[in-house]
């Protein structure tokens, strides 16, 4: 009896100190005393260097598989069979990103890429990356930053998602059951190698350059819904187009506008990078009719960066698309709707341009970015960081790091926060709904958008990190009774860190924003 005793004394032991060192490494911070507290003040106008760069990040050398039922998931049991391209007797598939597990890729539609733009005002200088992906969390940022940012001589390095639904899963949640991560390590590494080759053409090709903005606030609407009332949308479009002084051709040209790129929804199995694909080839290369030319290409390297679609900002399979120029009606799911959508937006941004745009021969640069502490509320997030789904590592417990920026070029300005923010918190709208969790007025007050400064106010979600979704906490709504009459719980909080995530970022941006604004 004793020597069962003192076994399963021992066996008790050996599983809570191997618990306890297995927990402790799931949740050791990748980056133990990491921080960012950077101010830059902007100084006296002056000549920019400003270059782009682009490198095809698309997956190579992956099995496909025949998807027999139609259903956009793999199940051998149903008659699915994969290709084992490479011969060794498993799937080595790609797990798309988004929507539902266990969605491996069938081929490529189009290709993903890392494009760049690098910004030198002869003082500072920065970099802005935007990648095809649903997101890229803030340890692989800070990775990307320690390996390449004094290599490329930035002051600071902006890495953005585009949070494209077709691309392979870089955050872990996608992969071919609730278990098991869908994140290919040497994947993540070619992903991290573009970023930096991206960078390094743009700052190869950096030369004298001058500036022109534009914006459009409101037709844009037709293309984009609200999933989630309030509606309030981030629909406006805004235009930075960069112009070589030396011979005035385009260098580079960035879009920001607010909406999921999920046209293609949750039934495809190809890689891609859904209407920011079409928009850019259409900006880059121009629209034409038949062999009627109704714009001019670019040239140049176009960016597409993404703003507030929390709440939710998405093209619904019902959501009608109509083509600019025949008024036929797309309403499948399908790449044929998708270059359409694309197709409108580069129509519009054409047409914007067309109609005047703002000149800026010479600007500086100022900068405000900082380090915060959130809070990872969600048990579901906590669990997936303990099982590895997550390769998330904690500040201390409970508690991740994360990062906000805000910077000015002129008259622009430019702010990002690492997810899906909810317009209302950008635009304004907040609301108090019946029925909410809390029962508090609006919190994150005044608009961030209002506290801006500059006449051209761009920002970018899914910067720095990918968070899931930032949601008014006057909003917040778990339990029943639900808002709006709802009979069940809207879709958001469950992607959330938690209901103090958006009071914590938008007090972080409001302090940086006028840190900056005192700098001057």
């Amino acid at each position: 009896m004793k020597s069962f005793l003192k076994i399963a004394l021992i066996t008790v032991i050996v599983l809570v100190v191997g618990g306890g060192i297995y927990t402790w490494r799931q949740f050791a911070d990748r980056h133990p005393g990491y921080e960012v507290d950077l101010l830059i003040p902007a100084g006296k106008p002056t000549t920019l260097k400003i270059g782009f760069g682009k490198t095809d990040i698309t997956p190579t050398n992956f099995d496909t598989w025949t998807d027999v039922s139609g259903n956009a998931r793999y199940r051998p049991k149903e008659g699915d069979t994969y290709q084992d391209l490479n011969g060794n007797g498993k799937f080595d598939a790609v797990w798309l990103a988004g929507f539902q597990q266990n969605r491996p890729a069938t081929g490529v539609n189009d290709p993903l890429w890392a494009r760049s733009m690098i910004i030198d005002d002869g003082q500072h200088r920065i970099g802005v990356c935007v990648i095809d992906m649903i997101g890229f969390g803030h340890d692989d940022v800070v990775t990307v930053r320690k390996r390449y940012q004094a290599a490329l001589e930035l002051d600071y390095l902006v890495v953005a998602s585009t949070h494209v639904h077709s691309s392979p899963d870089l955050m872990g949640l996608w992969g071919p059951n609730p278990y098991t991560s869908g994140i290919d390590q040497d994947y993540k590494e070619q992903v991290i190698e573009g970023i930096f080759t991206s960078l390094e053409e743009a700052s190869r090709y950096a030369e004298p350059a001058y500036l022109k903005f534009a914006i459009n606030e409101t037709q844009s609407l037709p293309l984009v819904g609200d999933s989630r009332e309030p509606f309030v949308y981030d629909e406006a479009i805004r235009i930075m187009q960069v112009m070589s002084l030396n011979d005035h051709r385009t260098l580079g040209i960035l879009l920001n506008w607010g909406n999921h790129p999920e046209t293609f929804w949750s039934g495809n199995t190809e890689i891609s990078s859904d209407f920011p694909h079409y928009w850019r080839e259409y900006m880059e290369k121009g629209i034409y009719m038949g062999d009627s030319l109704i714009h001019e290409g670019l040239g140049g390297v176009a960016l597409f960066m993404n703003g507030a679609l929390g709440g939710l900002m998405t093209t619904r399979p019902n959501h009608p698309i109509f083509h600019p120029y025949t008024n036929e009606l797309f309403m499948e799911e399908n790449a044929e709707k998708v270059d359409v959508q694309g197709l409108a937006l580069a129509n519009l941004t054409f047409e914007t341009m067309r109609s005047g745009m703002m000149e800026v021969r010479q600007a500086s640069l100022g900068l405000r970015a900082k380090t915060i502490e959130l809070a990872m509320d969600n048990n579901l997030f906590r669990l997936a960081a303990w099982i590895g789904i997550f390769d998330r590592g904690f500040t201390r417990w409970g508690h991740i790091r994360s990062e906000v920026a805000a910077w000015t070029l002129g008259p622009a300005s430019f702010v990002h926060v690492p997810g899906e923010l909810y317009p209302e918190i950008l635009n304004g709208g907040i609301e108090s709904p019946t029925g909410a969790d809390f029962g508090i007025p609006p919190v994150e007050v005044p608009s961030i958008r209002s506290q801006m400064p500059g006449s051209v106010r761009f920002f970018s979600g899914m910067a720095n990190d990918m968070i899931g979704y930032i949601i008014p906490k006057s909003q917040w709504d778990e339990k029943h009774p639900f808002t709006y009459e709802r009979d069940r719980a809207p879709y958001g909080e469950i992607n959330s860190l938690g209901p103090n995530t958006a009071p914590t970022i938008h007090g972080a941006v409001l302090d940086i924003l006028q840190d900056l604004s005192e700098s001057k």
